[in-house]
């Protein structure tokens, strides 16, 4: 199994985090199965920026993001070079570090 840490959030997860997550899933579905609600306003479709993450290692072992994923991430608040959008991060066998933004840009909050 691939291990996922989550380094802490204010609001989201405080203690941080450490997830065990298969190949093939994806970050966003790794966080919600876990009970770290982040936000994902279109439904995990690469269509909006809410769950934006940044991954502080591990992040040369991902596959290149899409042009549609580049798209948006340039719309993303607090975008870094390591950022990424997590529905679009497919778990390999190599274990990340991610680090939960501080705030997300959503024009209207759906309570998932």
């Amino acid at each position: 199994m691939t291990k996922i840490k989550v380094l802490p959030h204010e609001e989201l997860c405080p203690k941080g985090a450490e997830l065990d997550a298969k190949s093939g899933e994806t970050l966003a579905e790794v966080l919600l199965n876990n009970n770290i609600k982040i936000e994902h306003a279109c439904e995990l479709s690469c269509a909006c920026t809410t769950c934006h993450v940044v991954v502080r290692h591990g992040f040369d072992s991902l596959l290149d993001a899409s042009d549609d994923e580049e798209d948006m991430l340039d719309k993303a608040w607090g975008l870094e070079a390591e950022s990424r959008l997590s529905c679009q991060v497919e778990i390999k066998e190599v274990d990340l570090e991610v680090e939960l933004p501080k705030y997300t840009i959503n024009m209207v909050s759906e309570n998932h």
